[in-house]
């Protein structure tokens, strides 16, 4: 409802702006329905400049009702814009800084320009800020669910494994217009017929699909829809191709104040905390490392705005306090640094946390916590910790000399994903134990805890490990086991042998012998309440949110042949394998 504060707002249509190597971009401008020059927001994303503009309470709405233009823009190569190609992200910072400067000259411009946006729109927010020329009119910028870092948390993993849960099926929902522009709407009926009939924005793959092999095949397969695909496998190595559009290499070039929205179940999760930290220590001056701001809520991806909690996204309902007003929260942002109205954000801490289990929100002067005491739970068996009716247990006590614990991994019948950090597929909180049921599971539970324990901060396992295989790959998964044996999710992450060292320079394993994995769990903020315990999966796959290691160290994608391989797991004084916990002191 309007209220008399508010303007009512007015469209203008098909607005193109030009970019310096003469192509055009189309847009549509949100502006209130008065006289003057305004501040302006700049929305630029791949999905159709006017994809919700059915939302009356949409940002392209919101923002504009209280005195700001909002410029809606498509990227280049999409829907109505210009260009005969379109190459995600790579694309984006020149046509990004050009769009600021044509808004720049434009008489219903006060000088003042800020870029918001979730997701992809996000995207072109970070990498635009890699730019080592920061326009003078930019002033803020609130890049929401998206990543810093191309490669790690988009293409890849962390870990060195595809992202295949989503990339495929993304690549298929992007390539639609691709073939719509090019006018080969003929051929869109045979690529719907590789998704499954889902109300996601974007449609999963169909199991055959996600079990295709080789996965090279897909490179000619979407020739027409994605053929920036053969660049992604060809540069499997965190190299010079991806550099340029990695704000965390180029965070000095950050010249402006940057808030940071993610959220703990988001795919993009790791890239929003290492933008908001790396900003806030190698920023290019004082104003953007005195003022980088990050909250992070308990959501899945593009969740903040559409539901405030997992409800929807997952079994778990976060509690009454779990909404946010996240509108609000960019409303006071953007009018501190685009109209310098005192809204009250220089008084509050630069991090705001939802802390799940617990259920409710914390402010935090720093990302990660100074006050975090790093601790150890190691894992103990007698040898049989497969599954979760083995004997595998968790607790603060060092390993001593234990058996190792030994499963098979087949990667013809990997462990399915259940919830988690994903896209595309079903994302957020589910119950673990149907999959822990699987002997290739090795399951390692503490004791019912006599206090409540808080976790906020990065999560790693140190895992010692032998396999069969030339190369493979090793998983990890905390879980919060409820009184009732529910088994929550929290956070989990994969690591591939050959990547154990360096995503830049792989290092080839050999079979039987022992190497040490670091296995990046990405962060959470959680409190495992009294009664509930603590409990670390330890697999070789999660499919299909990551692609299946073969065990041969063919080249990625290559293979059309898996081999099963012999997992050994140590767990004793010489090789200490343990889950390291941010721990956070009540």
């Amino acid at each position: 409802m309007v209220t008399n504060n508010e303007f009512k707002v007015v469209r203008d249509l098909d607005i193109t702006i030009p970019m310096r190597d003469g192509i055009n971009l189309a847009a549509d401008i949100y502006r209130p329905d008065a006289p003057g020059k305004f501040p302006v927001l700049i929305n630029r994303g791949p999905y159709g400049k006017n994809s919700y503009a059915s939302d009356p309470d949409h940002s392209l709405w919101f923002f504009p009702k209280h005195g700001y233009i909002v410029v809606s823009q498509d990227c280049r190569g999409r829907f109505d814009s210009e260009g005969n190609s379109y190459n995600p992200v790579f694309q984006e910072m020149a046509d990004g800084y050009d769009t600021i400067d044509w808004i720049s000259k434009q008489p219903w411009c006060d000088g003042n320009i800020g870029t918001t946006g979730q997701s992809y729109l996000g995207a072109t927010q970070y990498t635009l800020a890699c730019n080592p020329i920061s326009h003078p009119n930019l002033k803020c910028m609130a890049p929401i669910s998206a990543s810093s870092n191309f490669h790690d948390s988009w293409v890849y993993h962390t870990g060195g494994a595809l992202e295949w849960g989503w990339l495929i099926p993304y690549a298929i929902h992007k390539g639609l217009n691709t073939l719509q522009r090019a006018g080969k709407d003929q051929l869109i009926p045979e690529f719907e017929s590789l998704l499954l009939e889902t109300d996601n924005f974007a449609r999963p793959l169909k199991d055959e699909w996600y079990n295709h092999l080789p996965l090279r095949d897909w490179v000619e397969k979407l020739q027409d829809v994605a053929p920036y695909l053969s660049e992604y496998f060809d540069n499997e190595l965190d190299g010079p191709y991806w550099w340029d559009v990695n704000l965390n290499k180029h965070s000095n070039n950050v010249k402006v104040p940057m808030m940071h929205i993610g959220a703990w179940y988001d795919i993009f999760l790791e890239g929003c905390l290492n933008g908001f930290q790396s900003v806030s220590c190698d920023g290019g001056n004082d104003l953007a490392r005195d003022n980088q701001k990050l909250i992070v809520g308990p959501w899945a991806h593009i969740r903040p705005f559409t539901q405030p909690t997992t409800k929807g996204a997952g079994d778990i309902d976060f509690g009454v306090d779990s909404p946010i007003e996240l509108h609000q929260h960019l409303l006071d942002w953007f009018d501190y640094w685009m109209k310098h109205k005192d809204t009250g954000i220089k008084d509050k801490p630069p991090v705001l946390l939802f802390v799940m289990g617990k259920n409710e929100w914390r402010y935090e002067n720093e990302w990660p916590l100074k006050r975090t005491q790093y601790t150890k739970f190691h894992f103990h068996s007698n040898g049989k910790a497969n599954s979760r009716h083995g004997d595998g247990s968790l607790s603060i006590i060092p390993s001593q000399d234990e058996p190792l614990d030994s499963y098979i991994y087949d990667p013809k019948n990997p462990v399915p994903t259940r919830g988690g950090n994903t896209l595309i597929i079903p994302h957020g909180v589910f119950d673990q134990r149907p999959i822990e049921d699987r002997n290739d599971m090795l399951i390692y539970t503490s004791d019912p805890l006599d206090r409540d324990l808080e976790i906020t901060g990065p999560i790693s396992v140190k895992l010692f490990a032998s396999t069969t295989a030339d190369d493979t790959d090793f998983t990890a998964k905390l879980v919060d086991v409820h009184p009732n044996e529910y088994a929550q999710n929290i956070q989990d992450g994969i690591i591939r042998a050959r990547f154990r060292t360096s995503r830049k320079y792989p290092a080839r394993i050999y079979p039987n012998e022992i190497y040490e994995y670091s296995i990046d769990l990405w962060s959470t903020s959680h409190v495992f309440l009294k009664g509930h315990s603590l409990r670390v999966e330890i697999s070789s796959s999660n499919f299909p949110r990551f692609d299946r290691n073969p065990n041969t160290l063919s080249p990625l994608g290559e293979d059309a042949k898996m081999l099963s391989a012999k997992q050994d797991i140590y767990h004793s004084y010489q090789y200490p394998s343990h889950i390291l916990l941010p721990v956070i002191s009540s």
